[in-house]
């Protein structure tokens, strides 16, 4: 029987969580949900020097909006807490050591400016200084000092414990993304695992949290795939399995080349995080998903599809059925470009099949908020009616504002359009026309005025365009005897008058 699959989701609490981070937690969610697995949240603080106050609650809160929630991590603990790294660090310093015992790593006392002289030096001969297999049996380390003078240099000054890279290996590492990488050792550095302050670096804590969490497939993104030799070495030098690696690609900007990034959205006014974000030090605040009006379900979608395709000519997929398709066979080596029309598209499917009750919420409280109480079967009818031309809740006024209030003034381009000379005479003929209709219902209304404007000759255009720009104060809006039904007699009549008072001609 196959181990239970268990990934691990390990953002660092420096900052907002970026889309590309939701895309990688999405992942993970998606994969340990097809194979009945479990999806964990850790918190990599192991560089206190950038953590950022907030950022740990705004993760959590990003994942449940998003409807991708942990089942392990911070408050709601497993069998392998804790799941903050800071809290660990008695763990890592047991480990450093058994790598130390076994040979596999050694103390390195090298000053900072011992190590800035080797790299101008190697950069004056245009090379680049890298401390590995190949030198550092010359540098400042315990590889070639007595076990006492180790001791004494330990007690007298800062120190870090650096990776024993194999010499001159082979390697050929297994990616589910990417395939087989091959790699020699001696083109690889070795890696500070510890500092003196007592804290590991990422390259140890994460290796060993995975193992000790049990994590059996390591989902991450493209940016950690100059690690994975080193995470590889370590398994082997821990005598420990190593789990599956999936490197996902990059998220691109939508133009030019490179990583999308904050100042992309903020050129061309998208959000690139979850929720909006307000800087603890400088208060400045950064737009997100959730306060610019998109629902979950959209982002979800569009981020599942940047880097992963289904391979059908489906588009909208629901978190269940997400789970269902995923296969990391099918998620590309190659970036994604991010598409902010595309985003607009996928918000806009998705408010056409959101609950009455959300866009009814949304828009009353707006109407509210503008001093207008309609009953809420009212609202409903005109949401059903004008919904499907709007992205978001918000767009519902703009589409629909006549329902509520007659119009003010009149779309200059359309009344010079459609108010001619004698369209004064034709609006006061249909005044008389709708006030004999006792059945204002919109099917009796097309019943009554349609026959009338054929017999009268005037034709269909002379009638209901004027009639329209009255009702609306523009050419635009869902059918006219949509529109009259639902405002009534008296409303239409008032507005049609204004329209004569406003647009006749002297």
């Amino acid at each position: 029987m196959e181990n239970k699959v268990r990934v691990r989701f390990a953002p660092s609490p420096t900052g907002p969580l970026h889309i590309g981070g939701v895309r990688t937690a999405l992942y993970n969610y998606l994969f340990a949900k097809k194979h009945q697995g479990d999806f964990i949240l850790r918190i990599e603080d192991t560089d206190q020097t950038r953590y950022v106050e907030k950022a740990e609650d705004y993760i959590i809160e990003s994942l449940n909006w998003c409807g991708i929630p942990y089942d392990e991590g911070p408050a709601k603990p497993g069998n392998f807490g804790p799941y903050k790294q800071s809290e660990r660090k008695e763990i890592y310093q047991k480990y450093i050591q058994v790598l130390l015992d076994k040979g596999h790593a050694y103390y390195a006392f090298d000053t900072p400016s011992e190590l800035h002289d080797l790299r101008q030096k190697a950069e004056q001969k245009g090379e680049k200084f890298s401390y590995g297999p190949t030198n550092r049996n010359e540098l400042n380390n315990s590889l070639h000092f007595s076990e006492n003078e180790v001791k004494k240099r330990i007690q007298a000054q800062d120190y870090v414990v650096r990776f024993k890279t194999p010499v001159n290996k082979t390697m050929n590492i297994k990616d589910e993304v990417r395939g087989y990488i091959e790699v020699q050792t001696d083109n690889l550095d070795d890696k500070i695992l510890f500092k003196s302050d007592g804290m590991p670096t990422y390259h140890l804590a994460n290796i060993v949290d995975d193992h000790l969490m049990e994590i059996s497939h390591v989902i991450r993104g493209e940016e950690w795939l100059p690690s994975l030799p080193l995470h590889v070495l370590l398994y082997e030098a821990f005598g420990w399995e190593a789990p599956s690696f999936a490197h996902l690609p990059l998220i691109l900007k939508p133009n030019g080349k490179g990583k999308l990034s904050k100042r992309d959205g903020d050129k061309d006014g998208f959000p690139v995080f979850p929720l909006q974000w307000k800087d603890p030090k400088t208060g400045s605040l950064s737009s997100g998903y959730r306060e610019e009006h998109y629902l979950p379900e959209t982002l979800v979608n569009v981020l599942a599809f940047l880097g992963w395709n289904p391979g059908t000519e489906q588009e909208l997929f629901s978190l269940k059925e997400l789970i269902q398709a995923f296969d990391l066979k099918k998620v590309n080596k190659a970036g994604a470009k991010f598409d902010p029309k595309k985003t607009l598209w996928f918000q806009q499917q998705y408010l056409q099949k959101a609950p009455i009750e959300y866009l009814l919420e949304e828009f009353l409280n707006e109407l509210e908020s503008m001093d207008i109480h309609p009953s809420q079967a009212y609202v409903e009818e005109v949401i059903q009616t004008v919904k499907e031309r709007a992205a978001f809740a918000s767009d519902l006024w703009e589409l629909s504002s006549f329902y509520f209030e007659a119009p003010k003034d009149f779309a200059q381009k359309a009344s010079k359009k459609v108010w001619k000379e004698d369209t004064e005479v034709v609006m006061k003929k249909l005044i008389e026309v709708i006030s004999e209709v006792d059945d204002f219902s919109e099917e009796n209304l097309k019943e009554e005025v349609k026959p009338w404007i054929a017999d009268s000759g005037y034709g269909f255009g002379k009638v209901m365009q004027p009639l329209r720009l009255s009702l609306v104060g523009d050419m635009k809006g869902p059918d006219v005897f949509h529109i009259l039904a639902c405002i009534g007699k008296n409303e239409a009549v008032k507005r049609i008058n204004f329209a004569i008072k406003s647009l006749g001609l002297a």
